[in-house]
């Protein structure tokens, strides 16, 4: 059973590309399209490993990134994003709390 390093709500860096982010969701495996793959992961991260979907701080979009590529983020300063307020109720200790579902 796969094992995700990181879950929703965590602060994370990404180590290639300098950037801070939220979890806003885990693929246990890497779900996107070959094509994707082919013209964007680059370091051929692999896929049989846990993906993230990231907001990225002081942007407005979102990326998807491999578990490798990640380390926890060591700021506890919020994430900067239009869609935080969407996803998450609350900032706790460094953490997002996301919100619950109505239905």
């Amino acid at each position: 059973m796969q094992h995700a390093k990181f879950s929703v709500g965590e602060l994370i860096h990404h180590k290639l590309f300098d950037y801070r982010g939220v979890i806003v969701d885990v693929d246990w495996e890497f779900q996107g399209s070959e094509e994707w793959y082919e013209q964007v992961a680059r370091s051929r991260p692999p896929k049989d490993k846990p993906w993230y979907h990231v907001l990225v701080h002081d942007a407005t979009y979102n990326t998807y990134v491999a578990e490798r590529n990640l380390e926890p983020d060591g700021s506890v300063d919020p994430i900067n994003h239009p869609y935080v307020d969407l996803i998450f109720d609350a900032f706790e200790n460094g953490i997002y709390v996301k919100k619950s579902k109505v239905n």
